[in-house]
């Protein structure tokens, strides 16, 4: 049923956009902390050999998580272990929450030990081909010191399961601005000392701040304890890892994308890390619009289908999309024409991080950027899939997505070279219109699982939104060309200034009700007034 009609719950999307709120204010301290930590690594290295070394070392620490503890696992764990305490089983909760615990250690401690000790191998083979020798053995090195932080991750990132699904959401957002804080500290105190290395034990320390941050809240959960064992004999471990292994699949091909990316673009002087800090600058704005929204929903959206209600699961994400859209939008055509002001105020500091490295950003964050809205989308539609128990949609779709972006990043690095373009500009490209055919995939076939989507109503916020952004880009390009040749600061801050305040004045025009759960949210990060 698509008709414009009233979406009945109130209550979910209330406590969707009360525990999104939460998050959100937990991510703008997380996001401010990744920023610094980007900064100082951008004066320290710019983008040059250690830099390139470092990130393409990080890329495989980052799979190891995203396959057995990250995204996979959350995917499987949440809805499994949210069912069991919607219907008053917390004993059976508990020992789930145990047997994968020790499960996903041990598998991570076989799995780094063994790269570890064939870094070397893995580091030609799977990482970086086109490193020379000397990059090649440097990146080896810091490859086995940041392997420590997987194991480490495995255990928080299920922490950050079991406090979400017990709707708490503060601390667990928190944690990523702990991760940020130690490669802070390992760039300030450590680097001086042992160089680039000492980055690789800053990210070490910023897992271990990840997990004591969450640990407090865990050990005062009820009725906790914990089991040892695998639990193998268990029916609900069984049932994570039904539900996993398709998004594991899903996941790997997600990862083998990024390692084609990381290795087409270690041909080229400044590649790796070109395409690594454009795609995080992209992901700043995504964190705030989408992944907080759509972490908050997970958990409601598993409670709605525990409690047979999938009607209240369509209404909850017709207004989830109709928001984030409202919002990512504006976002990606702003940091579409601001991206170099933005990029220069950002990292052009010192001597290492130049004019040409902000160009060589600013080039493949336009493409990424682009797909801002696409990839806030995913976020959100995947996220229903998990909480129907259902992981084997979203990993056919993104199968299908990312074997079309590996061809496609093939094809657009050949085009742009012919062009005289950067070459791994489009990769960002290939990204980008990957996740749209992902997005379209994923909202066509839950369209169909839920009987429908209210398409009139989110059609309706998508076109108040797109007459508002159309207006608000205008006046961001009339500003670009009134500001040539001042500051950054002014050219950037004053651009986005003026792009919020007449993207805000144009949905009030327009009367979007987005904005009442936007001002919720604001709300909600602010402090509260005293009375």
């Amino acid at each position: 049923m698509d008709a414009s009609e009233a979406l009945p719950t109130q209550n979910d999307n209330r406590q969707i956009a009360h525990a999104a709120g939460t998050i959100m204010m937990a991510m703008i301290l997380g996001q401010a902390f990744s920023l610094v930590s980007s900064m100082l690594i951008a004066h320290a290295f710019g983008t040059s050999m250690q830099n390139d070394a470092y990130l393409a070392a990080n890329r495989l620490p980052d799979i190891l998580y995203s396959l057995v503890a990250g995204g996979a696992l959350a995917s499987a764990f949440i809805p499994t272990f949210t069912a069991l305490l919607t219907h008053s089983k917390r004993s059976t909760a508990w020992k789930l929450a145990s047997a994968v615990a020790n499960l996903i250690t041990l598998i991570l401690v076989i799995v780094c030990t063994i790269t570890a000790l064939f870094a070397p191998w893995v580091v030609h083979n799977i990482l970086a081909r086109g490193f020379d020798p000397v990059k090649a053995s440097m990146t080896a090195g810091l490859l086995r010191i940041q392997l420590i932080a997987p194991i480490i991750f495995g255990l928080s990132g299920l922490m950050m399961g079991i406090l979400n699904a017990h709707q708490n959401f503060l601390w667990p957002a928190f944690a990523p601005a702990m991760y940020s804080a130690g490669k802070i500290i390992g760039v300030l105190f450590f680097v001086p000392r042992w160089g680039v290395q000492g980055l690789a034990y800053g990210v070490v320390l910023g897992a271990l701040l990840h997990a004591l941050i969450q640990l407090p809240v865990l050990l005062h959960l009820p009725e906790r304890k914990y089991t040892p064992g695998l639990g193998l004999h268990l029916p609900e471990v069984r049932e994570v890892a039904r539900l996993m292994g398709p998004r594991l699949i899903g996941v790997s091909i997600v990862q083998l994308n990024f390692l084609i990316n990381n290795n087409l673009a270690s041909y080229w002087a400044a590649g790796v890390t070109a395409v690594s800090v454009s795609f995080a600058t992209m992901l700043i704005p995504e964190a705030f619009i989408a992944q907080a929204t759509a972490i908050a929903a997970l958990p409601t959206f598993s409670a709605q289908v525990a409690r047979g209600k999938p009607d209240e699961m369509r209404s909850s994400l017709a207004v989830l999309l109709r928001a984030v859209i409202s919002l990512a939008l504006p976002a990606s055509l702003g940091l579409i024409l601001l991206r170099q002001p933005l990029i220069a105020l950002l990292y052009q500091h010192g001597t290492e991080f130049t004019a040409t490295s902000t160009m060589q950003v600013s080039w493949v964050l336009l493409w990424y950027a682009s797909g801002l809205v696409f990839h806030s989308i995913v976020e959100i539609v995947s996220r229903a899939f998990y909480a129907l128990n259902d992981t084997r949609t979203p990993v056919f779709v993104g199968v299908i997505a990312m074997s079309v972006n590996i061809g496609l990043s093939f094809l657009f690095t050949w085009v742009f070279g012919l062009l005289g373009w950067l070459p791994y500009g489009g990769l960002a490209l290939a990204n980008t219109l990957a996740t749209a055919l992902e997005t379209g995939g994923l909202l066509f076939f839950m369209r169909r699982r839920l009987g429908g989507l209210h398409l009139i109503v989110i059609g309706e916020g998508v076109l108040k939104a797109a007459i508002a952004t159309l207006v608000m880009s205008l006046v961001v390009w009339g500003w670009l060309l009134l500001s040539a040749g001042h500051s950054v600061w002014l050219i950037s801050l004053g651009g986005a200034a003026a792009g919020v305040a007449v993207y805000v004045g144009m949905m009030m025009l327009v009367k979007a009700p987005e904005l009442k759960l936007i001002g919720s949210l604001i709300k909600k990060v602010l402090p509260a007034k005293k009375q």
